[in-house]
């Protein structure tokens, strides 16, 4: 009874041990800004202290034995287990106090993005969460020595005791990626497994009180000194353990390359290697006799099914989109999707991680004569495995990718598991002659170095985007039309290619995933520099988060009064691309203003003296690994601290593959931070995002039509298409005091410990839908929208009658670049055209720019701003009504407000159709309160974040 409830505990203790790696990795990524570097940090050090952990407690046993040898009493091994278990829940409850003292000594650390910050960055990780880790490591060693009934009984123990841990952790790995950290943020995580070791070291201080009178195995056992066992299993251990976990770093980014690079995939991927080695070492442990030739087959079978892994791993995009065909894409199949993807992983890398997990309980029990000193070869066989899991994770699965690619490190792994099968190989069966381990290793190389390189297009191909069947889906992984590659390189961070477009454009691609595209993007890139150029006091400094394609930073650095942009790149491989996009980013890679800092953007700001007139942050997508980071509030705190006053801080966001209550939360949280917030959308989909701070210059009109006509800043916005004024202004979104109008937010902010945007952002990918921004066409902040539209200001010069170029110019740059409120524009304009101009207009523009503009809702639009010669839409069904109001909702622009008294003269058609549903009627007074300055109803909120954004 004993015995089960220990072994129970077991996979409670193995489910926090893998919550907190999760956790950790969270941290660690906010810590040191990169996602790989935190992953590899996390898994390097977390190994290591399991690695001491097990050698220490294994000496701690063997001494605890041999004392109660001399006392003739038992040792109090569960007993002194317990009190290791507590240490680790009491660590973990000061786990977000310590972190936060770490944070203020990391910028006193190197920067620079090289090996030595890489290492400055580890030494401080380590610091963190090692010493719990080393607690960790008394699992397995003790409890080996206290729960082992016999020499029979050892090696099934020591395995069922690591299947079951390891079981555990799988649960964990996916409880913490997919749920708990959502849930309790990164504090809870750590305060709630806390929870969990202190009453698991409870339990066990009460079962080794309880067991007192109980000898170990060790304690039956002769007490002559053990021998150490054979170094050949010593080495094979350790290498085994670097070769799997460069494997593991390696397919964690195969994973992200295949499924995008979110903490999904990387709880995914890390659960489907947990669960598998526990399947191998519960596999040993069934077994009813271990022969002699089942170690050194078993290790050249971990080596041919890892190599076999390797020959297909370039097509693990393909494979990836093909099962992704398979699922609809909207938020309820999520789970199901993640779930069809962990058991398709499993099955993928199974059976090659499932012969590194059998391999360790064999080793063991190839030495197992050592009985005498059970708890100590425990110790010394996991602590030489995880040594080499540690080397694995440092070096293997990040810095050998300073200078190799993934499929070269992944080689390297190839070969060390070679090594030590033919090592243990020589040593079983040829008396350890070298000469044979040479041949067998040299043979084993040549294979390797036989091997064909992956195919950089097919593993950066960024299907994961693809979410149904295209015609070549069901080809095979040569079928898919790739682009032509012009740059790629695999760094310790991403993978990163250039990648040749349609005519002369070029694409970015930053681990699948496009980033910035020299012709589709240049707008957005664009207008992120040039805007708060034109909005911000003054224009002399400027700080840009993310090199990408380098036009930011360039258009930038071309300003007569910008005298120097700095710009944080954390990738190397990003800054080794950048010559490509010379072309059309004013030779952004070699231009005297711009100072390239390798560094995350977090740490950079934090340690740089200096403020900015200008900071513009271009990431990419929120639901990438990290990305989240750079939305969060005390993020924007510590760029609003670097803004000079007057100065404007520029954040990319989008709509495309997003959430509604993602865009929420991020101008939410953006407002908690900045006293000023307007938002613009530069094209389609992308949103610019304008904090300002203690400045006024984001309502001077005169001052911005004054900097326009500057030959820099003209030349610049001619470029992308604006030469006057109406052009630049129709991208205005929300003006300035808009958001802060709507009053107390509705949601918990997203921060750096509780990161609740990465997960809404994960979802709204997944589902590929397009977000929309909140309704903010009520009372105060409709007030605030109609008084500070810079759009609306400008047009008050016309008395309320705008000349046709200004009508022509606000409508062809808002069609052209595809902005939501084409229609309304268009809707605005035909109160004064003739009705056959206005069919020649509608006709002409949706022959040009395509159905995306939706011009055919341009006569319920007109309906809207009361133009008389307009009826109201036919159908007078309160679902039907329900669709007009949502059309109001989302096409409602503040620089030309629709009438709400036209929604109360639509919901009256209710009654006059003689329909007197309960619906109806409460759509009409709905109607009639929002018409009076009121909010919306919960009704009509509720249909308006249903429906869809076109």
């Amino acid at each position: 009874m004993i015995r089960a409830i220990a072994l129970l505990l077991t996979v409670l203790t193995g489910f926090s041990g893998l919550a907190y790696e999760v956790a950790w990795q969270r941290y660690l990524a906010t810590l040191l800004g990169a996602h790989s570097e935190a992953t590899a940090a996390v898994l390097g050090i977390f190994l290591g202290g399991l690695a001491a952990g097990y050698w220490l407690f294994g000496a701690a046993t063997r001494r605890l034995v041999r004392r109660s040898q001399t006392t003739g009493r038992a040792p109090a091994l569960l007993l002194f287990y317990g009190l290791v278990e507590g240490a680790i829940g009491a660590y973990a409850l000061l786990f977000p106090w310590l972190f936060r003292g770490a944070q203020q000594v990391s910028l006193w650390l190197p920067g620079g993005g090289g090996l030595l910050a890489f290492a400055a960055d580890v030494a401080l990780a380590a610091a963190l969460i090692a010493p719990p880790a080393v607690l960790m490591g008394g699992t397995i060693p003790i409890l080996t020595q206290a729960l082992a009934r016999s020499l029979e009984d050892a090696t099934r123990l020591h395995s069922l005791v690591y299947a079951l841990n390891t079981a555990g952790a799988f649960a964990g790995a996916l409880a913490a990626g997919f749920a708990l950290v959502p849930w309790l943020g990164l504090d809870g995580v750590a305060r709630a497994m806390g929870a969990i070791n202190l009453g698991a070291g409870a339990v066990f201080v009460g079962l080794g009180i309880r067991r007192r009178d109980v000898v170990p195995l060790d304690a039956r056992a002769e007490t002559a000194p053990a021998a150490p066992a054979p170094g050949v299993y010593a080495a094979a251990a350790l290498l085994v353990g670097f070769a799997t976990m460069t494997c593991q770093t390696v397919l964690i980014r195969i994973g992200g390359l295949t499924f995008g690079s979110s903490e999904f995939t990387f709880a995914m991927v890390v659960a489907a290697f947990v669960s598998a080695i526990a399947a191998g070492s519960l596999a040993v442990s069934a077994l009813p006799r271990v022969g002699r030739a089942v170690l050194p087959a078993t290790l050249w079978a971990l080596a041919f099914a890892f190599a076999l892994l390797y020959t297909r791993a370039d097509a693990a995009p393909y494979w990836g989109h093909v099962l992704r065909s398979f699922f609809t894409s909207n938020e309820e199949t999520f789970h199901v999707f993640y779930g069809a993807a962990f058991l398709a992983t499993l099955a993928v890398i199974g059976p090659a991680v499932a012969l590194s997990g059998a391999v360790l309980p064999l080793i063991f029990d190839a030495v197992r004569e050592e009985i005498g000193d059970l708890g100590a070869v425990a110790g010394r066989l996991y602590s030489q495995n995880t040594i080499g899991s540690l080397i694995g994770a440092l070096v293997g699965g990040y810095a050998l990718l300073f200078w190799l690619d993934l499929h070269h490190v992944f080689r390297i792994a190839l070969c060390a598991f070679a090594l030590a099968a033919a090592l243990v190989t020589a040593h079983r069966y040829f008396g350890g002659r070298l000469a044979v381990a040479g041949a067998a290793f040299a043979v084993a190389v040549i294979a390797v170095v036989w091997l064909p390189p992956w195919d950089p297009g097919r593993l950066n191909s960024g299907l994961f985007r693809i979410r149904a069947a295209q015609l070549s889906t069901y080809r095979g992984p040569e079928a898919m039309q790739r682009a032509r590659l012009l740059f790629h390189d695999d760094d310790p961070t991403s993978s990163v290619v250039a990648m040749q477009g349609r005519g002369d454009s070029v694409s970015i691609v930053v681990n699948g995933k496009p980033d910035g595209n020299t012709e589709a993007d240049l707008h957005t890139m664009a207008l992120a520099a040039l805007l708060p150029a034109l909005l911000a006091e003054h224009a002399k400094s400027a700080f840009v988060i993310g090199f990408g394609t380098g036009i930011t930073a360039g258009y930038l650095a071309e300003l007569e009064s910008v005298r120097a942009v700095t710009v944080a790149e954390i990738s190397a491989a990003v800054l080794r691309a950048a010559p490509f996009f010379d072309f059309a980013s004013y030779g952004a890679s070699r231009h005297p203003k711009i100072e390239r800092v390798r560094s995350d953007a977090y740490r950079a700001l934090l340690r740089s003296d200096e403020r900015f007139d200008v900071i513009v942050s271009e990431p990419s997508n929120p639901w990438v690994a990290g990305v989240e980071m750079l939305f969060s509030r005390e993020f924007l705190r510590a760029a609003r601290a670097r803004l000079e006053p007057g100065g404007v801080y520029v954040q990319w966001f989008h709509t495309y593959e997003n959430g509604d209550r993602s865009v929420a939360l991020v101008l939410q949280t953006y407002a908690e931070v900045f006293d000023q917030v307007a938002l613009w959308y530069s094209q389609g989909t992308d949103l610019l995002l304008l904090g300002f701070r203690n400045g006024t210059g984001s309502l001077d009109l005169a001052r911005l039509e004054q900097r326009m006509k500057r030959p820099d800043l003209g030349a610049a916005l001619a470029r992308v298409g604006i030469n006057e004024l109406p052009e630049l202004l129709v991208h205005e979104a929300l003006p300035v005091g808009v958001v802060h109008a709507a009053g107390p937010p509705g949601l918990p902010a997203h921060t750096l410990y509780h990161p609740r945007l990465s997960y809404l952002a994960g979802r709204g990918f997944y589902a590929g839908n397009q977000a929309k921004l909140p309704f903010y066409g009520f009372g105060g902040p409709a007030r605030t929208g109609q008084k500070n539209s810079l759009l609306r200001r400008y047009l008050s010069r016309f008395a309320g009658d705008p000349p046709q170029p200004v009508w022509n110019a606000m409508i062809e740059r808002a069609c052209s670049r595809n902005l939501i409120h084409c229609p309304t524009l268009v809707a605005a304009w035909s109160q004064r055209a003739s009705e056959d101009a206005v069919r020649e207009r509608i006709a002409d523009l949706s022959g040009r720019f395509g159905g995306a503009t939706r011009l055919d809702l341009v006569p319920r639009l007109r309906f809207f701003f009361g133009d008389p010669r307009v009826d109201a839409p036919g159908a007078s069904s309160s679902p039907e009504l329900s669709r007009q109001t949502n059309i109001f909702l989302l096409r409602y622009y503040h620089a030309l407000p629709f009438s709400p008294q036209a929604l109360v003269a639509l919901w009256k058609r209710c009654s006059e159709a003689g329909e007197f549903s309960p619906s109806c009627q409460q759509g009409l007074r709905d109607a009639q309160t929002f018409a009076a300055g009121g909010r919306l109803s919960a009704a009509w909120a509720a249909a308006y974040r249903g429906a869809p954004r076109g």
